[in-house]
């Protein structure tokens, strides 16, 4: 028997999740249910890939009913611009069988175009948190029919800088709204949003970002440099077979294009690249071309590739350590999904050490490591990151004169001694203390007043 049979969920909705192959709830969305249904504030922990979409999407179209209503209902807040555009997508193979109308607003595209689009009227808005913010302050877009706020991936939106919007977003919705809130993790930020706008939220946490995903297997190596790194990665991707589908991590985007510079020669025309310099367009082609298996091997940074949901991602390769321990539950988080066996291999430094260390202690789990291949040619060269930082200027402290002044020394001139009086106008006024223009006769006349 199907698990969802049991939530009595519409035939509709069940219908689109019956074509969607889904049979099995994960315990996000097993938690969940009966908490969001009933109203109530929730605050929701979960791992990237423990389908948390669903699991707050499923018991709000349960209760959304159809209406005619141009402004929206349901407002979904996500970081990224691909994100908007997976959750789209998402929700609109939910609602297959369902009179709902669905709409992702970012920034990047042209704003009268979306406006066009939020006339029509929408269900459940879709935004990133710049572009909603941009409508909601225009004629077009209401907010106050919102019942229903979720925001998702809160964490990564408060480290891209967010929290002015939301403050701002909060102001121009309803105070008497259901408030959803998703994260990987909890951190010191996440919480003070929440006291501030929750109103006693349920707590529900699930695979938290500490705890391995124990269908992944993972690997490191350690590697001398950047460019070393690079050999080691275009070895093992020579095996087509092995790493047909390989999402690789690179921490920043000038490495990012660094390393796509460096493979381009022997692996060009099976890379893909996506960060945030990259065009909105560019982006969601190269995220295309990867998820349908024109390129086998796709370059991405952390915060682009947060909630990124793609399928079938057999190995994930992280170029370098990540800084945050978290963000490598992420990063490996993308492969292993419904259940399947994934992979995960990290590369490390020297100076890496401790960060990998980190991520250990956070996972209480040693990574085991691999022995360097011997044809793997290691490089003497150094990434601009890598080479030694010049030493800052240092001046000279300032030579005391001794009491002793010698020939060498000597006063200054009586035309060097004069100090600013603020021209010939303020010396006269000082002097005379008369008004020489008709404001200082008004400020005069209120500086009386004062001492009346």
């Amino acid at each position: 028997m199907n698990d969802f049979d049991n939530l009595n969920i519409s035939r509709q909705l069940l219908n689109a999740i019956s074509d969607l192959g889904f049979g099995k709830l994960t315990p996000i969305q097993e938690e969940v249910f009966s908490p969001i249904r009933s109203g109530k504030d929730l605050v929701g922990i979960a791992q990237t890939g423990t389908g948390k979409t669903l699991a707050y999407m499923l018991p709000l179209l349960h209760d959304l009913k159809f209406s005619s209503q141009i402004s929206p209902r349901i407002l979904i807040l996500a970081p990224t611009r691909e994100l908007v555009i997976q959750l789209v997508r998402q929700i609109e193979s939910y609602t297959k069988y369902l009179s709902i109308r669905t709409l992702g607003v970012y920034g990047g595209t042209n704003i009268n175009t979306q406006k066009q689009s939020v006339v029509k009227g929408v269900d459940i808005l879709v935004a990133t948190p710049g572009r909603l913010y941009d409508l909601g302050v225009s004629a077009v877009l209401q907010l106050k029919t919102i019942k229903k706020l979720i925001i998702d991936e809160v964490d990564v939106m408060l480290d891209l800088g967010f929290r002015h919007q939301l403050k701002n977003i909060f102001e121009l919705l309803p105070e008497r709204r259901q408030n959803l809130m998703f994260s990987a993790t909890m951190t010191e930020d996440v919480d003070e949003l929440i006291n501030t706008y929750f109103q006693t939220p349920a707590k529900i946490s699930i695979a938290l970002s500490g705890t391995p995903l124990e269908n992944i297997e993972q690997q490191c190596y350690r590697v001398e440099n950047f460019f070393t790194k690079a050999n080691l990665l275009k070895y093992l991707l020579s095996d087509k077979k092995m790493f047909s589908k390989t999402l690789v991590f690179v921490s920043s985007k000038k490495n990012a294009d660094l390393l796509l510079e460096t493979l381009d020669e022997d692996l060009g025309k099976e890379i893909s690249i996506i960060h945030s310099n990259k065009a909105q367009n560019y982006r969601n082609r190269s995220i295309r071309q990867f998820e349908e298996g024109q390129k086998r091997i796709l370059i991405a940074t952390d915060v682009i590739a947060r909630g990124m949901d793609i399928t079938d991602i057999k190995y994930v390769i992280s170029f370098d350590t990540p800084m945050f321990a978290e963000n490598y539950l992420h990063r490996i988080g993308r492969t292993g999904r419904a259940e399947k066996q994934g992979h995960s291999i990290l590369f490390y430094t020297e100076n890496e050490t401790q960060r990998k260390n980190a991520i250990e202690l956070l996972m209480e789990y040693r990574i085991p490591e691999i022995r360097f291949p011997a044809a793997v040619e290691i490089s003497e060269e150094l990434s601009p990151d890598e080479k030694p930082k010049p030493d800052e200027l240092v001046l000279p402290p300032m030579t005391k004169i001794p009491k002793d002044k010698g020939d060498a020394y000597h006063d200054k001139l009586d035309k060097n001694k004069k100090t600013n009086q603020g021209g010939s106008y303020l010396f006269k006024k000082k002097k005379y203390k008369n008004p020489q223009t008709r404001g200082d006769k008004n400020m005069n006349k209120r500086s009386k007043k004062r001492r009346r």
